[in-house]
């Protein structure tokens, strides 16, 4: 009589159990620490913004006192409006948003025109052409300084606001920015079907490059006009406080005297700062929407 051994049933081991935030359609629950350390740097960013309004509300008197105020004074209005006459700010912001929008948009169209050609055309000396692209990035701002002036004197544009747009109508970072984006959000697929119907290049970049980098191109947009609105080095150099100032040589042209109001200038500073504000406050939702929606395509 033979027998037969039977093994005993194998005991499943019981797979760990995710949590809920981790499964398929659950939602991630910040804790109190990520509370806290969020709003250390929200702290953190407003504060700057804060003191130049409770400077700009002080007397020059009253900021030169230790310890400093750290609450609002009640000279903000008068400040603010000493500045805007003194500043002649209101042509200025005029000068600034002609200059930030005309080098954004253009910077815009050719970065994602460029960045096209590097990220999806085939082309003799394309890599050699992104590595001189990249390498200009490396290539301190200063050192272009005085062959620019020199030709900006040479084509009498002086105190003109072309000599502060031209220099600003292209940027490495755009075309690189753009490249980037385009590899991962524009599938081949697209473009192949696009010529086998017969699209030649430009109808490719107008109704199937631009719709796609649209995200990437509201981003870069956004950055350049602040980046344009914000510079100082050189249009101080070739502009004037009294024929065409942007606002930051406005602003700077508040520092004049022996004894500088700082004040004044911050006063400056703030109305500088509020279209930026405002820009960010009207866009953002869409620019952080264009973001999450590279970031899908991706």
């Amino acid at each position: 009589m033979t027998t037969t051994l039977t093994e005993p049933p194998a005991q499943e081991t019981e797979r760990p159990r995710r949590p809920k935030a981790a499964r398929a359609g659950g939602t991630l629950h910040a804790g109190p620490v990520a509370y806290v350390i969020l709003a250390l740097f929200a702290i953190g960013s407003l504060f700057p913004l804060v003191w130049t309004a409770i400077a700009a509300s002080r007397d020059n008197n009253r900021l030169a006192e230790t310890p400093p105020p750290f609450w609002f004074g009640s000279n903000l209005m008068d400040n603010l409006d000493i500045a805007w006459s003194d500043a002649n700010l209101g042509e200025a912001f005029l000068n600034t948003t002609i200059v930030a929008g005309i080098s954004a948009l253009t910077i815009v169209v050719l970065s994602t025109v460029a960045g096209f050609a590097f990220a999806k055309l085939r082309f003799k000396g394309r890599n050699a052409l992104m590595l001189i692209v990249i390498g200009t990035m490396m290539v301190p701002p200063q050192l272009s300084v005085i062959p620019l002036y020199m030709m900006v004197a040479e084509l009498d544009w002086t105190d003109q606001l072309q000599a502060v747009i031209l220099p600003s109508l292209v940027s490495a970072f755009g075309v690189f920015f753009m490249r980037q984006y385009l590899l991962q959000a524009l599938p081949d697929e697209l473009i192949e079907a696009a010529r086998v119907d017969g699209a030649g290049s430009w109808r490719v970049v107008w109704h199937i490059v631009f719709p796609a980098a649209r995200p990437a191109m509201a981003v870069l947009g956004m950055l350049m006009f602040v980046q344009t609105w914000n510079d100082f080095l050189w249009p101080f150099l070739v502009l004037t406080q009294t024929g065409n100032p942007t606002v930051q040589v406005a602003v700077a042209g508040l520092g004049r005297g022996y004894t500088p109001d700082q004040s004044l200038i911050m006063a400056g500073a703030l109305l500088g700062t509020l279209p930026l504000l405002l820009v960010f406050a009207i866009f953002g939702k869409q620019i952080v929407g264009g973001i999450m929606q590279g970031a899908v395509k991706g």
